[in-house]
């Protein structure tokens, strides 16, 4: 992608009838036919990904762009897109993203990077990304984060692998996760140190050996402590925090 991106505002008024109608009807299945688009400006690569994406979700639409120009262009000729895989790995890598998430919301957009670098993972949640993937992922983590962000848009998916990296790098009562810590009780902060690891509340569960309503219990309080309004924002701050120690 280029050094700076011009993203067209999208047209958020509903379009009247269409000017001809179509010959027939459309069926049910074209009607609610998810359309996920993969944007990478190597073809190579986003042939590969969208090859993927389509083995995994067979019974979407797959589409492919070039640019997030053309991404956007997309979403405002279909008006029907699930969601938006996009490269975050050029110089202007984050910037293209927050350009997108503002474009084409709420779509949600899932970036695919090979960097394993907390910073680099928490400018791109703190840009508006719905999810992070790492390139180098087997493609069960493609179809996981992809199958939690359509189904939950309020999920954050971050690569388990750079969290746990960034925890190893520092004991977890220094820096910004200590002072997010000292604020949480014993057992919520057994959940919270999941929650940076990617956990999900089922595997927080299965890990803690309690019931998921009992973590979501926790979630909810750590939420109130921390002065949040959703699991998105506790993600973040404990991403924040892995960035910083």
């Amino acid at each position: 992608m280029g050094a700076s991106v011009t993203l067209p505002q999208r047209n958020m008024m509903a379009s009247g009838a269409p000017e001809s109608a179509p010959a027939r009807a459309p069926t049910t299945r074209s009607r609610t036919t998810r359309k996920l688009v993969v944007v990478d400006p190597h073809a190579l690569v986003r042939r590969g990904f969208a090859l993927s994406l389509g083995m995994l979700h067979p019974e979407a639409q797959i589409i492919e762009a070039a640019s997030a120009d053309e991404a956007v262009a997309l979403a405002e000729h279909h008006g029907d897109l699930g969601l938006v895989l996009l490269d975050v790995d050029s110089d202007a890598g984050v910037e293209t993203l927050r350009a997108l998430v503002e474009a084409v919301e709420p779509v949600p957009v899932i970036a695919v990077s090979a960097s394993e670098e907390p910073a680099h993972i928490v400018a791109c949640v703190t840009a508006g990304a719905r999810g992070y993937v790492l390139k180098a992922s087997p493609s069960d983590v493609l179809e996981h984060v992809v199958s939690l962000v359509l189904a939950d848009p309020g999920y954050l998916p971050l690569p388990r692998i750079a969290m746990a990296r960034s925890t190893q790098r520092a004991p977890a009562d220094n820096g910004a996760t200590g002072d997010i810590e000292r604020q949480l009780t014993e057992r919520q902060r057994d959940v919270f140190r999941l929650l940076q690891l990617g956990y999900s509340n089922k595997e927080i569960a299965r890990d803690l050996g309690v019931l998921e309503g009992t973590v979501k219990v926790h979630v909810r309080a750590i939420m109130q402590k921390l002065g949040v309004r959703n699991r998105t924002q506790v993600a973040v701050l404990a991403v924040r925090g892995a960035a910083s120690v």
